[in-house]
C-alpha cells in the first residue's frame, strides 16, 4: 500500500478539483490551492518512494 500513496494522493487531489467544479466551489480559492497541494504532495511522495525501491 505504501508503494501507491503518492498516486492515491494524485487521484485524491484531483478527485477534489472536479468535485469543486460539480458543486460549484470553484470561487473558493482554499478548496482549490488544497487540491493542488496534494497533487503535488503526491507526486513529490511518488518520487521519494519510487527512488527508494
Amino acid at each position: 500500500m505504501k508503494k501507491f500513496s503518492g498516486i492515491i494522493l494524485v487521484v485524491l487531489g484531483a478527485l477534489l478539483l472536479v468535485l469543486s467544479y460539480f458543486a460549484d466551489f470553484v470561487d473558493y480559492n482554499w478548496y482549490n490551492v488544497g487540491a493542488l497541494l496534494i497533487i503535488i504532495i503526491g507526486i513529490i511522495v511518488h518520487i521519494i518512494v519510487t527512488k527508494k525501491s
